[in-house]
């Protein structure tokens, strides 16, 4: 299959995964300052791209999180360090589902990992995606009870911000509303401001 057969083939599966939405000026430049063209991350490590969208068409390495208007499929910088640390693509899903005790609940992030959607993380770790589900259960139940200290609030707040990127306009859109960073940093600060220091104005 010749390399335009399988760009063609991942943009159509990327599209199926996160709907047929354009990609304006202010997301071309958002996702080129935050993700790498992989093509060029490839032919840096050494890898060949074509393998590399074959492996992510069969399910055994993640989508590429955007496809910039040109084309281009952007990807995280560190796209193969999990695959790297499992011992290879093929033993990716068993190590990677191993971290939940759960069975189903690894599946269901294995899926999720996939589909490219995790740009909600600066990295995408097992680790950083159980933490941040434990953050947003965490405002949330902060948020509803009355007495817990407005500062153990900021600190989660603040622990999630350090997690997440910006994101970007394109997100909203794919992901049908409002992302956790808006309801889950900015919403929560503009509803639960710090107070003023003393001297501040």
């Amino acid at each position: 299959m010749s390399q335009t057969d399988l760009k063609q083939q991942l943009a159509q599966r990327f599209r199926e995964v996160n709907g047929d939405h354009p990609m304006t000026d202010a997301d071309d430049a958002y996702v080129s300052a935050q993700f790498v063209v992989m093509e060029e991350l490839c032919a840096v490590q050494g890898r060949d791209a074509d393998e590399v969208r074959r492996l992510m068409l069969d399910g055994r390495l993640p989508l590429p999180g955007y496809l910039r208007s040109d084309g281009a499929e952007m990807v995280p910088a560190d796209l193969f360090a999990l695959a790297d640390e499992a011992g290879g693509a093929d033993l990716l899903e068993a190590w990677f589902t191993a971290h939940w005790a759960d069975p189903a609940t690894g599946k269901a992030e294995w899926d999720a990992y996939l589909s490219g959607q995790y740009v909600c993380l600066h990295a995408v770790t097992p680790a950083t995606i159980r933490r941040k589900d434990e953050l947003t259960a965490a405002i949330g139940a902060a948020i509803d009870d009355p007495d817990a200290p407005a500062a153990h609030l900021h600190a989660l707040v603040d622990e999630l911000d350090a997690l997440e990127p910006a994101f970007t306009a394109y997100d909203r859109l794919r992901l049908g509303g409002p992302t956790s960073r808006d309801t889950c940093i900015d919403a929560i600060r503009a509803r639960f401001p710090r107070p003023e220091r003393p001297g501040r104005r």
